[in-house]
């Protein structure tokens, strides 16, 4: 059965008046639980990289204790740097780690992410994580399509965000059809297209899951024909509001929707 979660992505808002370490990390695991969340994706979040092997492991503790599962996620994959994240996934117990292929230090050619990944199933293999390459404008689709097919392991996949290649003029139903067969992790991260004031171009902002532009029904149906079960994490697009704290509490409605309305579309609403 499909998860739903939650991305520190989704809590960008507030986690940016918070201090970076332990407590927030903990803080953001029992919110999850909170707005009905099941899975919480530390997502691009560089602090966990400084937490000691125990306060990892009271992270974990924490979600055990909560019903949450835990996923990991990092930008880039040079072998060093998957090596340090599949540790810290192996310690949080989280099986899924999502990552870029490009990193503001590297932009591998498609030569080297195939030969940087290739090295590293071995270690992915060794602590039973999945990398999750995720689809978004530096690379094509197809070209990530590509990477996975030529690595050829069933620890390295995509994580399919319809939403993210737009600026490259993919279409998020393209997205959908080229990626779902090696989907290891979906991101659920909804949008609207806007006239600008006086009608001259158009703005791209963030809606809730399920009231804006993204096909929700087209993706999950997408995933069952391919028999796939993977975990939803919800991102958000909030504009800045009129102040930081209305902000944050309408991006805790925004999630509290999203979920609401993914359980109606997996016809799960008692849950």
């Amino acid at each position: 059965m499909m998860k739903l979660g939650i991305s520190t992505y989704a809590f960008r808002w507030e986690m940016d008046e918070m201090e970076p370490g332990l407590e927030t990390i903990l803080y953001f695991v029992r919110k999850t639980k909170e707005l009905g969340g099941e899975v919480f994706q530390i997502c691009d979040h560089p602090p966990i990289e400084q937490l000691k092997e125990e306060e990892l492991l009271q992270v974990k503790e924490a979600a055990d204790s909560e019903g949450i599962e835990l996923e990991a996620g990092t930008q880039g994959i040079t072998p060093d740097h998957i090596r340090k994240y599949t540790s810290i996934a192996r310690t949080l117990g989280a099986k899924t780690l999502r990552t870029m292929v490009h990193s503001k230090e590297a932009h591998p050619s498609m030569t080297e992410a195939k030969d940087w990944l290739k090295e590293v199933v071995p270690d992915l293999e060794e602590h039973d994580v999945k990398v999750a390459l995720e689809t978004y404008e530096p690379v094509k689709t197809g070209d990530l399509v590509d990477i996975v097919e030529e690595v050829a392991s069933s620890h390295i996949g995509i994580c399919l965000d319809p939403g993210n290649s737009i600026s490259e003029l993919e279409f998020p139903r393209d997205v959908i059809d080229q990626g779902v067969s090696y989907a290891t992790n979906v991101h659920l991260k909804d949008f609207v297209f806007q006239r600008k004031d006086k009608s001259i171009g158009f703005d791209l902002i963030g809606a809730p899951v399920g009231e804006g532009q993204l096909d929700v029904t087209y993706l999950l149906e997408s995933l069952q024909k391919e028999n796939i079960q993977v975990n939803a994490i919800v991102e958000l697009w909030l504009p800045f509001q009129n102040s930081i704290r209305e902000t944050i509490d309408v991006e805790d409605e925004w999630m509290e929707r999203s979920l609401k309305n993914m359980k109606k579309a997996l016809n799960r609403e008692h849950v």
